[in-house]
């Protein structure tokens, strides 16, 4: 985020305390003293309770992307059909859950030849909603019912964002913003921390089995292993090398989503010590013309305050909880998570990748899709009977105690050492004698 976006959080974080003085019927003394704690409290808790599966979630997402391979990955997307559909919501399944990281990786599949269905609708959606991070925090805040509609949500979503690519965006629109892309400045990987550069940019190359490694600096180009490249995932999870590749991918994911995550801890926060539960009341007044409309235009609702807070991925759950808690119907909650690809920097990011016409109606797909997949979802659960009771969200007061929960952040936050200590680390050995090394 840059300083413009954090400017503008910080006047909506002014605006959310200032709607709760000029609503509130306490002295506005015990108003400040007692939302002030519940705003500690309520952001603690949900930092304390979902740290264990932020630090798994990531190591996961970085095992995944250390480990695999990503070759000809678009060839797998170049059609629309279920297989391609398939593929592109699993490679954005067990891919980076950074937004901006999986519409820069959507934009490259897409410009390497895959279909707009399987790159902007399957990989782009996926890589964001339905990766293991978010899918952790929604179980722990939200509960297991969350989870599931999540997931049957996200297919949904995927194929209504196909069903428009597909049937109702012209193929010359989609081309036009495919050759919009073609002219840009290729970029290679550093196969050892990962750093993207283009390769005249490189100082440092090597060639090796008939393909060329460039690499940012000499450190990365002395680490280099090329037996590592063609390593097995058992090999890599056995050597310390592997380890070291895992702790750098996953040290980018925290940088790029750190402050997104605390930003919607702390909104989340907020909004639960600043704002009165009557304000809630009297935006969420119930279906005064029927369940059906009230749903639909709470699910819009849902999707413009996606839009508006800025906060994306993994960091909109803890906010979408307090939502949740206030009164949001349980399809309209999906809706406001799902809107995480239409912040305004991202627009603005399609803007520049595809052209204004191409960006616009991918933003308007992803609109109308959240908002009818969150619609659908509703009345699919609420048939079955299984919208959970509000009261179930995970935003209690703190209490530290030696239970489970004490035990896992403990075990996370020495996993969470041990990698940033890899990380720290300019080279390792790259046999398998990991635990010999660990002891050095």
């Amino acid at each position: 985020m840059d300083r413009a976006e954090y400017a503008l959080l910080a006047g909506i974080a002014l605006l959310t305390i200032g709607i709760g003085v000029f609503t509130t019927t306490k002295p506005l003394g015990t108003f400040f003293v007692e939302s002030t704690q519940t705003f500690l409290r309520t952001t603690a808790a949900m930092a304390w309770v979902t740290w264990w599966a932020l630090v798994v979630g990531f190591a996961i997402a970085g095992g995944v992307e250390a480990w695999t391979s990503d070759e000809e990955i678009s060839e797998l997307l170049a059609g629309h059909g279920l297989r391609e559909l398939g593929y592109g919501t699993t490679f954005g399944f067990v891919s980076s859950s950074c937004s901006y990281s999986a519409i820069a990786t959507a934009k490259n599949l897409f410009k390497k030849g895959g279909s707009a269905a399987a790159t902007l609708g399957a990989f782009m959606f996926a890589s964001t909603n339905l990766v293991i991070e978010i899918g952790a925090v929604i179980w722990i805040l939200l509960g297991w019912q969350f989870l599931a509609a999540d997931i049957l949500g996200g297919f949904i979503l995927i194929g209504l964002m196909s069903f428009g690519f597909v049937y109702l965006v012209p193929d010359e629109v989609v081309e036009q913003a495919r050759e919009n892309i073609q002219d840009e400045v290729e970029k290679v990987q550093d196969p050892v921390c990962g750093m993207e550069l283009t390769p005249e940019e490189a100082e440092y190359s090597v060639e090796e089995g008939g393909q060329t490694y460039y690499f940012c600096s000499k450190s990365c180009q002395e680490s280099f292993d090329p037996e590592q490249q063609q390593t097995t995932i058992r090999g890599q999870a056995t050597s310390l090398s592997g380890w070291k590749a895992l702790a750098d991918k996953q040290w980018k994911e925290w940088a790029m989503l750190w402050d997104e995550i605390a930003i919607g801890f702390v909104f989340a926060g907020l909004i639960a010590g600043f704002i009165p539960k009557e304000v809630w009341t009297t935006v969420f007044s119930g279906p005064t013309f029927g369940v059906p409309v009230y749903v639909f235009w709470t699910a819009v609702v849902g999707a413009v305050i996606g839009v508006a807070t800025f906060v994306c991925s993994v960091g909109n759950v803890p906010f979408g909880t307090i939502l949740w808690t206030n009164g949001l119907p349980f399809g309209s909650v999906l809706s406001y998570i799902y809107a995480d690809l239409i912040v305004p920097p991202i627009m603005d990011a399609y803007r520049e990748y595809y052209g204004t016409s191409f960006a616009a109606i991918l933003s308007g797909m992803i609109f109308v899709a959240a908002v009818l997949t969150g619609v659908i979802v509703h009345f699919v659960f609420s048939t079955a009977g299984l919208i959970p009771d509000p009261s179930t969200a995970q935003i209690a007061d703190v209490s530290i105690e030696l239970n489970y929960k004490a035990v896992l952040n403990v075990l996370a936050t020495v996993f969470f050492g041990f990698l940033y200590w890899l990380h720290q680390r300019d080279t390792v050995g790259s046999t398998g004698e990991m635990a010999a090394q660990v002891g050095d």
